[in-house]
């Protein structure tokens, strides 16, 4: 079960970021864990270290530097994410990742 609120599934944060802002949802699944990686994290011990290094592979062998568009990124970019702090957000991990592999990426947490 998703732990995000009724209103920020998929098409609703379509929907309201066109209205609110007229930007554009894009869902780039390159950019996810698999569900294997996410269950073991939330539903197992627990071990976030343990799941850094797993979904920081899983980056590496699907080559995300190379394979994703740059061009999502010409304008400023957010990436939603659900958990209360950077601390423990794959999105963060994904940030950083792209931080070290393409210039000009500046992180900022909401």
């Amino acid at each position: 079960m998703s732990q995000l609120a009724g209103f920020a599934k998929r098409e609703d944060l379509r929907f309201f970021l066109r209205a609110i802002c007229d930007a554009e949802y894009v869902h780039e699944p390159k950019l996810a864990p698999t569900q294997e990686m996410l269950d073991r994290y939330k539903k197992g011990p627990g071990d976030w270290a343990e799941y850094e290094r797993e979904f920081l592979g899983l980056m590496e062998q699907r080559k995300i530097e190379n394979s994703l568009s740059r061009s999502l990124f010409e304008i400023p970019a957010v990436m939603l994410c659900s958990e209360a702090t950077a601390e423990h957000c794959h999105r963060r991990l994904v940030g950083e990742y792209l931080q070290r592999h393409w210039e000009g990426v500046t992180i900022r947490h909401l």
